[in-house]
């Protein structure tokens, strides 16, 4: 299993900015996928970002061209710059690693997440 820790959350307020940080506890062999999910109360967990092994970015349409993903491999972290943020990007967010286990099993880890409030 891998462990996640994330940080850098915390209260902004709307038009702010926050860097979010996924520190895995090593590095991560077969990784497939990592990215970032969050959850606002009463409502389902949602894809905002993710990042391939090859680099290749995807964004929810209400994040593009205000946030943005990258990883380090050398230093095992993903990193979520958060640029103009809106109350509506209020939520817990967790990072999630995928990678391979075996021949064909994609396991995912999750962190435990990090809280952002945007007030108006």
């Amino acid at each position: 299993q891998v462990r996640l820790v994330e940080s850098g959350g915390g209260l902004v307020q709307l038009g702010g900015s926050l860097r979010l940080s996924c520190a895995a506890s090593g590095s991560i062999p077969r990784l497939k996928y990592m990215g970032w999910y969050r959850q606002a109360p009463g409502k389902q967990r949602d894809l905002v970002a993710s990042i391939s092994s090859d680099g290749s970015t995807d964004y929810r349409d209400s994040a593009k061209g205000r946030f943005s993903i990258s990883r380090d491999s050398a230093k095992n972290t993903l990193t979520l710059q958060m640029n103009s943020l809106k109350p509506e990007d209020t939520a817990v967010y967790y990072c999630y690693a995928d990678y391979f286990l075996g021949s064909d099993y994609l396991r995912r880890d999750w962190g435990q997440g990090t809280q952002v409030t945007v007030s108006s």
